[in-house]
Formats: C-alpha cells, sequence, structure tokens
C-alpha cells in the first residue's frame, strides 16, 4: 500500500521515529493539550506518511501531564512516580492517534504497558507489520520501564523498527543543539551538525545521554528541531536545513 506520489521528491530517510516532548503537544501553556497543536502536528504527520511514503513511528513524552523525577511530590516513590510519567504518555497517544485518525490516517497505539481495552501491547513484528501497511504507529509507556526516560524508550523503538533516523521535536522555542542555553544566553552557538560524543562530553542538555549513546551505538542520526516550524518535518525529510543533527 503506497502514498508516495511522482512529484515529490525522494525522502532522505524511508522510515523515522518522531519524538515530540510532551509539552510541545500542550501548545503555550506547556500543560495538558491543546487542541490546535495535536492538530497540526498530525497535519504535519500525514505529509511525510501520504505525500513522501516515509514509515512514521511516534514516542511521545509525558511532560505535560507529570515528569517523572522533577514532577515527583516530595517523598513519593520514583518508581511510582515514573508509572504515572507513562500514564500520561498513554493520554498523549490516544489524543493524537484521534487526531490523526479524524483526518483519514489509519493509526495504531502500542503501550509498553499493557491496557488492551485501549491500544495493542508492543509488538514489534506486529509494529512493523503496521508501518509496512502505511499506518502511522505510536509507542506509548516508555519502555514500560521506570528510571528510563521516553527519550531512551524512542531510541530503543528506532532500533527494534530499523529506523533510519530519530527526529526530536522540542517546543521552548530552541530550535537545535547549542553550546549553551540560548534561552540565558544571547551569545549562544547554534550547530548545523555535532558529533555524539561532543554532545556527551560537552554535557549539552539535549537529550537523555542514555539515549544518545544507544544512537551512536546503533548508527542512529538524531535531528533536533523545534516543533512550532511549519512544515518542519517534511522540510527535514527533503533535506532541507533544520534544527541540528547529531551523527
Amino acid at each position: 500500500m503506497s502514498h508516495e506520489q511522482t512529484d515529490q521528491p525522494a525522502p532522505r530517510w524511508k522510515r523515522i521515529v518522531f519524538k515530540p516532548s510532551g509539552e510541545a503537544l500542550a501548545g503555550e501553556s506547556g500543560r495538558g493539550l491543546d487542541g490546535p497543536t495535536l492538530d497540526q502536528t498530525a497535519v504535519e504527520i500525514i505529509e511525510i506518511r501520504q505525500r513522501l511514503g516515509v514509515d512514521v513511528a511516534v514516542v511521545v513524552g509525558g511532560g505535560n501531564f507529570w515528569r517523572g523525577r522533577s514532577g515527583a511530590m516530595e517523598g513519593m516513590d520514583a518508581t511510582q512516580s515514573d508509572h504515572i510519567g507513562m500514564l500520561g504518555t498513554v493520554m498523549n497517544a490516544l489524543a493524537l492517534q484521534d487526531a490523526l485518525e479524524r483526518r483519514g490516517q489509519p493509526t495504531r497505539v502500542q503501550s509498553a504497558i499493557e491496557m488492551p481495552r485501549i491500544a495493542e501491547p508492543y509488538i514489534r513484528r506486529r509494529a512493523m507489520r503496521h508501518l509496512e501497511k502505511g499506518r502511522v504507529v505510536i509507542f506509548a509507556a516508555g519502555t514500560g520501564n521506570p528510571f528510563f526516560t521516553t527519550d531512551t524508550a524512542a531510541a530503543l523503538r528506532a532500533a527494534e523498527i530499523e529506523a533510519d533516523a530519530l527526529l526530536k521535536g522540542t517546543h521552548s522555542g530552541v530550535d537545535g543543539v547549542y553550546d549553551s542555553d540560548p534561552r540565558t544566553n544571547p551569545d549562544a552557538r547554534k550547530y548545523d551538525q555535532i558529533g555524539y560524543m561532543a554532545v556527551m562530553n560537552e554535557d549539552l542538555k539535549v537529550m537523555d545521554a542514555t539515549a544518545i549513546a544507544f544512537c551512536r551505538d546503533n548508527e542512529i542520526p538524531i535531528v533536533v528541531f523545534d516543533m512550532t516550524e511549519d512544515h518542519a518535518l517534511r522540510t527535514i525529510l527533503t533535506g532541507g536545513h533544520v534544527g541540528t543533527i547529531i551523527h
């Protein structure tokens, strides 16, 4: 089942994992869910799935509902707090699925924590079959384990489904990787590209270090970009310059 059209440029990658932060789905407030933001995210995913023929898997964060460690109530058990965060990612996954399917894009949610009434369990072969059929697959509940971030889940799923790249969408107006925080340092310098080791050695806070090391070991390039930029996914996949590539 092909969605490709001949008038479109060939995409640089045929299968990607898209990792929007939970806060990116919340709009300007950063909390809860924002309908127009969900709709715009769905439109951009559909554009690369149906017009470019790219296989799209999505790993959603949950920080718009709960941030596992920093959002934990004082004294809360860390494992319990992380489980609450995982449930937040399931809410985001279901909301994004709805936004996609209202626009006619078949979508499946697979959860690392089994909840068969609302999502499929994560099964690698089934996920790959969905992608081959032209469906978007949304992976919810992170890895299903506490102490691992959704960034690490995105890196793990990218390796498992043999994705060509991991695209991490930010929400804070930071449009790539900088040598320091551009929100506090007006002289911060943006990298167009940077190596995995440089990100880890310089402790650049773009992504969980476990995720970056995992992508390095599995040779999966990471693109860090600002999700609020129009058609960013399409621009990245057609070779335009958006964000920073880590490779």
